[in-house]
């Protein structure tokens, strides 16, 4: 207990459970948009497989690290563009077309790695963002500007969607698009819209591991953030400052097994320790999910003068 109360007053825990949840706040806040507009977006894992790769070839090839971030966000944008072509323009299941763009995106990035790089064993590296020790605050000096940028995006995000007429309609087609409609809002061009933009915040929460985390791209380095991501939306009730905590939460919870497998207490199997974050994050899921208020249209397909 006390080499726990230790760690846990040790201000490197912290940056490193802030640095881990990084792309889990990115990756949240575009499901978030997405499914406040009735979508579900599946295929979050690989958008972020897709924006790591971008975002880091496009540094290696002469891009400055910000060009590389845009890069990955236009990417995911396309990704997401492609997803409402199929879920709100032809209104084809959500699940499948998700499952089809992680599928189509991881693929196309391991073959772009392959086709740029055919004769490499080891992956090639680049310059990655620099800590902001300017700031002058622990923790957060510790940190990259995309960790900044994640936590500034919040309370964007919240004042977007509470505050704005944008966000009053994306809110109302995710919950009735038929009222929506009524008003006079384009319930395609809304959800479009909220896809690719939550599509574009999936790719630099991809670019995040290769720009900031770390300085190349190899194959299977988001490791299933996207489908936190998706569980951590239910859990924040799809409200953004709930979506910070969860993100942070499911961080701590990594960090911490991460410090337990190197102690020299360590008497479980490291099998142990790695389950830590999931079964922890399941049972927090469970627990709040119930009471969960998620938008009345979720998944459901919409077709203009449908009642």
């Amino acid at each position: 207990m006390s080499d726990i109360l230790a760690l846990l007053a040790n201000p490197e825990f912290w940056v490193a459970v802030l640095r881990i949840g990084t792309p889990l706040i990115l990756g949240t806040l575009g499901v978030l948009l997405c499914e406040r507009a009735g979508v579900l977006n599946l295929g979050i894992e690989g958008i972020m497989v897709a924006g790591a790769f971008s975002g880091w070839l496009a540094v290696y090839l002469g891009a400055n690290l910000w060009g590389g971030v845009a890069v990955a966000a236009l990417v995911g944008g396309a990704f997401g563009l492609l997803h409402a072509f199929l879920t709100v323009g032809l209104a084809l299941s959500q699940h499948v077309s998700g499952l089809g763009i992680t599928l189509l995106a991881s693929a196309l990035s391991a073959y772009g790695y392959r086709v740029s790089f055919p004769k490499v064993s080891t992956p090639p590296t680049i310059t990655t963002f620099e800590p902001m020790h300017w700031l002058g605050v622990p923790v957060l000096s510790a940190q990259t500007p995309l960790t900044l940028l994640a936590l500034l995006l919040v309370p964007v995000v919240g004042w977007m969607l509470y505050r704005t007429p944008v966000g009053l309609a994306l809110r109302m087609v995710g919950e009735n698009p038929q009222a929506a409609e009524s008003q006079g809002i384009r319930v395609a061009a809304v959800r479009t819209g909220a896809i690719v933009a939550g599509s574009a915040l999936m790719g630099v929460a991809g670019a995040f591991l290769t720009l900031s985390a770390f300085n190349s791209f190899y194959f299977n380095m988001v490791n299933g953030r996207g489908w936190i991501c998706v569980a951590l939306v239910v859990f924040a009730s799809w409200r953004p400052g709930k979506a910070l905590l969860g993100a942070l939460l499911f961080a701590f919870f990594d960090a911490l097994q991460l410090r337990l497998q190197q102690s020299n207490d360590a008497v479980l199997p490291y099998q142990m320790y790695l389950m830590l974050p999931y079964a922890l994050s399941i049972l927090a899921l469970v627990l709040v999910a119930r009471k969960a208020a998620y938008p009345q249209a979720l998944m459901k397909p919409y077709r203009k003068g449908e009642r």
